[in-house]
């Protein structure tokens, strides 16, 4: 039976403590999440009655906080990969007493990112809600039009350069650190900063289809962060992207269809 040396037992132990934060901080999320869909579900049917009404600033406090609690519960597993890597690297060179920094630093440029992203989102949801084009403040679309001009937008997206240039920096985390590396704490920060940007230019569009069945559906929310990471993890040939965006717009052009009927 192989025994572990003692760097391999290291680097092990490291991978754990990381995949534990990891697991604490989407864990946390998802909580809130959770907490939220349940216990806002009586106060959204006054907010579906008061679509005219303007939000106050509690409104868009409240709905970033969920916008940005959601892409952190949503995001932070996919970029799993490159955290454990960035903690392996930073071990080894703790080891050989050279400079390292905690793969919090990079964590926290990568969820401010996200959190940006949360105050487009905000916005787009104010947006929409004060012109009754969802059915409630944290529901879905009343338009099929807008359901999907949405599916159908989205769809496209997946065939894009934009896409693929993006998709393809995120599915490789060793070659993002080599091509990518910054030293110190500022460096490690806008590392972090930079593959969240990479992360929001692929993603973005597939966020937007929250607006479609319902920005607190938690198992719609469930099944975006499933297929987003499988996107990043699985080999590119299987051409995930695409199918998937074949199926997205055909589900779009059906959603305008049955409106037109």
């Amino acid at each position: 039976m192989r025994v572990d040396t003692p760097l391999e037992s290291v680097l092990k132990r490291d991978r754990a403590v990381v995949l534990a934060g990891i697991v604490c901080v989407a864990g946390l999320a998802w909580a809130y999440m959770a907490f939220l869909a349940f216990s806002m579900g009586g106060m959204d049917t006054s907010m579906a009655m008061a679509r005219w009404q303007a939000w106050t600033v509690a409104d868009f406090g409240l709905m970033f906080l969920m916008w940005a609690v959601m892409m952190t519960a949503m995001m932070v597993p996919t970029a799993a990969p490159l955290l454990l890597l960035f903690a392996t690297v930073n071990r080894q060179r703790r080891e050989k007493s050279q400079p390292y920094v905690p793969t919090g630093v990079f964590l926290s440029g990568y969820i401010l990112v996200w959190c940006a992203f949360a105050v487009a989102a905000t916005v787009a949801n104010w947006g929409l809600h004060v012109n009754s084009l969802l059915t409630s403040m944290m529901g879905g679309s009343t338009s099929d039009y807008l359901g999907g001009a949405l599916l159908i937008a989205a769809g496209a997206f997946q065939w894009s350069h934009l896409k693929y240039v993006c998709l393809t920096r995120c599915r490789s985390p060793l070659s993002f650190l080599m091509n990518d590396w910054r030293e110190g704490h500022k460096g490690a920060l806008l590392m972090g900063l930079r593959h969240g940007f990479y992360c929001v230019g692929c993603c973005w569009v597939l966020m937007a289809l929250l607006f479609v069945l319902g920005v607190m559906n938690l198992l719609w929310i469930a099944a975006l962060a499933g297929f987003v990471l499988l996107e990043k993890v699985a080999p590119a040939r299987f051409h995930i992207s695409r199918i998937s965006g074949l199926l997205l717009a055909g589900w779009g052009v059906w959603m305008v269809v049955a409106g037109l009927v």
